[in-house]
């Protein structure tokens, strides 16, 4: 192969435009600014399906945190009132806490 000649010249010229095609292709398939002819880059503009998917994961978002509130108050029911929740039943029923049936079924003598 004879490096002076013009197809060496046109080979060279048509993998460096082939890779910069590629790279520019990868690039633009995964979201990343991209190269121009003169090395600067630019933005990927926004289309309308990442504005949807932008404004449905904001939406999810919000109902996640909501979930974690609800979540939250919960737990604290669950963990804080768990254990005497009954005993303020029964007080508020007006029987003594030695009473209280465990099963929550009603004995046959009644005080």
């Amino acid at each position: 192969m004879d490096f002076g000649d013009a197809s060496f010249v046109i080979a060279i010229i048509a993998v460096s435009t082939g890779g910069w095609l590629i790279n520019n292709w990868i690039r633009a398939k995964h979201g990343y600014s991209l190269e121009n002819e003169w090395g600067g880059m630019t933005e990927p503009s926004d289309t309308a399906e990442t504005k949807r998917l932008r404004a449905e994961n904001r939406e999810l978002n919000e109902k996640l945190d909501t979930m974690q509130d609800r979540m939250v108050v919960l737990e604290k029911i669950v963990t804080d009132r768990g254990y005497s929740l009954r005993e303020e039943i029964e007080a508020l029923r007006g029987r003594p806490e030695g009473n209280i049936n465990p099963a929550g079924l009603q004995s046959k003598e009644r005080t």
